[in-house]
């Protein structure tokens, strides 16, 4: 008996510590403000097409993901990079890329992605030849090379509608 009603004791326990923890821990409601309650009325002032109006205006020149004219394409397969030193294989990269394109521009990332994968993968192999995934190649400044040179190139195949290439998925297998 004693067996039996120790772990429940000790479920409850850890159960009710949970509840408690997330109780005291839960984050403070934001307090209202009277710009707060100006933005509000002001979003609700705005015409229903302006959607519509976003979607004219030029996309390189606009926040994506604030006006809804974007749409992530992940491309279907991994890229994967050797890493070469020495004349001889010393790693292995795996990565998984989506694209943010313009909404309504998915069927055209796909019509184009084997030349797309193509331009990508060169830019991957001049970042591996240039020691980019050496070391920490993880910290920002790094990627943030590594995305520049993605998205410069995927604008070059797709040249309308391209706002970013994200690295979804980084892996690197020493041999």
């Amino acid at each position: 008996m004693r067996a039996i009603l120790l772990p429940l004791i000790l479920t409850l326990f850890g159960l009710g510590a949970g509840v408690g923890a997330g109780w005291f821990l839960k984050p403070a409601e934001e307090p209202k403000t009277e710009m707060a309650d100006a933005a509000k009325a002001d979003m609700e002032k705005e015409p229903a097409d302006a959607s519509s109006k976003a979607a004219s205006k030029d996309p390189e020149k606009m926040d994506p993901e604030s006006s809804g004219v974007s749409e992530f394409v992940k491309l279907n397969n991994q890229f994967v990079v050797p890493v070469v030193s020495d004349s001889m294989v010393s790693s292995l990269v795996v990565m998984s890329l989506s694209i943010e394109v313009e909404t309504g521009l998915r069927e055209t990332v796909f019509q184009r992605e084997p030349k797309l994968r193509d331009a990508l993968l060169q830019v991957m192999f001049d970042h591996a030849n240039i020691g980019g995934f050496d070391g920490a190649f993880t910290e920002a400044g790094n990627l943030d090379v590594l995305r520049s040179g993605l998205t410069d190139m995927a604008r070059q195949v797709l040249p309308k509608g391209v706002f970013g290439v994200l690295i979804v998925d980084l892996a690197r297998q020493d041999l």
